[in-house]
């Protein structure tokens, strides 16, 4: 993939992993493997993990001891991964797994602003005060990429942008209004409807670092749960 380095071995540490990190967890007890979002509770070392049993239809998913399982990490700039086994399963009220400790740990290393194909509608607000509603089709920490129907501004412009994303884990409404440098503008056809549109590329240049954050993770769960929405 675009963007990627070539597998390579990691140390435990390398991955970052914190307590109540987000971690995708893929069971294969299926003849396709399903994935689940989940989060760490903790760890000893050369021993097991602990890991959240991940919900699913208002119950926990299936797991049982000698289950196999992938774990995917994103530690911030790698995306590494590891096969475990569960070791013991604590349901209700609990929900709780541990899981065996990594061994072997693959990972690669992600370029720093990895694009996520997205559909946001969103408003730009030029200096002026004048503003139109546009869509937002790819994201990054560091900038979006926009359609409009109509022209609104010029290479080298500073523009702000209103638009809003969801948190996990209860997809609570965050808005994000940010200035934005257009770093080109060009005509293009639309990713949404295949029609001819004015295209611009900005680039976020005061981003508040809780949204960087929040764009960081979308962009992660993207990757992990449907690569083909990395541009």
């Amino acid at each position: 993939m675009a963007g990627e380095s070539k597998l390579q071995e990691y140390a435990f540490e390398q991955m970052n992993l914190q307590v109540g990190g987000r971690i995708q967890l893929i069971t294969h007890r299926t003849l396709r493997p399903m994935q689940h979002f989940s989060t760490v509770i903790g760890w000893v070392r050369d021993e097991y993990m602990i890991v959240r049993i991940p919900m699913e239809n208002n119950g926990p998913i299936a797991i049982t001891e000698g289950d196999k399982l992938t774990v995917r990490v994103f530690s911030g700039v790698n995306v590494c991964s590891f096969s475990t086994v569960v070791q013991r399963v604590f349901l209700r009220p609990l929900m709780y797994a541990h899981v065996s400790f990594p061994t072997e740990i693959q990972g690669t290393s992600l370029r720093a602003a990895m694009r996520v194909k997205v559909e946001i509608p969103a408003k730009m607000i030029r200096d002026d005060g004048n503003h139109a509603s546009v869509f937002i089709v790819n994201l990054s920490v560091s900038g979006a990429l926009i359609e409009s129907a109509q022209p609104l501004s010029r290479e080298g412009e500073t523009v702000q942008l209103d638009f809003t994303l969801l948190a996990p884990p209860d997809d609570r409404q965050v808005r994000i209004h940010t200035p934005a440098l257009v770093r080109n503008a060009s005509m293009a056809q639309s990713q949404k409807e295949g029609k001819d549109v004015f295209s611009y590329g900005v680039q976020f240049t005061g981003l508040d670092p809780a949204h960087f954050t929040l764009l960081q993770n979308l962009t992660y769960e993207a990757m992990l749960a449907d690569r083909q929405k990395i541009v």
